[in-house]
């Protein structure tokens, strides 16, 4: 796969983790979203992803454990999508 495609893979992933984050609403989430959003905004100004992995990381550690806790809102293509742009790294 070309780095194109796979710094798309991982922006698209982000962004769908952030909108979910902010569907669910909850305070304790703020700070992932914020996260999420800067790297965003960084990866769209510099086209450095590095950012993007790093906070998927944690973004989809977040989304695991409340997709335990609420498995209905959280889709599994989310997760799987979210793991399988990580793996491209």
């Amino acid at each position: 796969m070309s780095e194109a495609k796979k710094n798309q893979k991982i922006e698209k992933a982000c962004a769908a983790a952030l909108e979910k984050f902010q569907k669910i609403g909850l305070d304790k989430y703020a700070d992932i979203q914020s996260k999420l959003e800067y790297v965003l905004g960084s990866y769209q100004y510099d086209g450095n992803p590095i950012g993007l992995y790093e906070i998927g990381e944690k973004a989809l550690k977040d989304l695991k454990k409340y997709q335990k806790e609420k498995p209905r809102l959280v889709s599994k293509k989310l997760i799987t999508d979210l793991e399988s742009a990580l793996k491209e790294k």
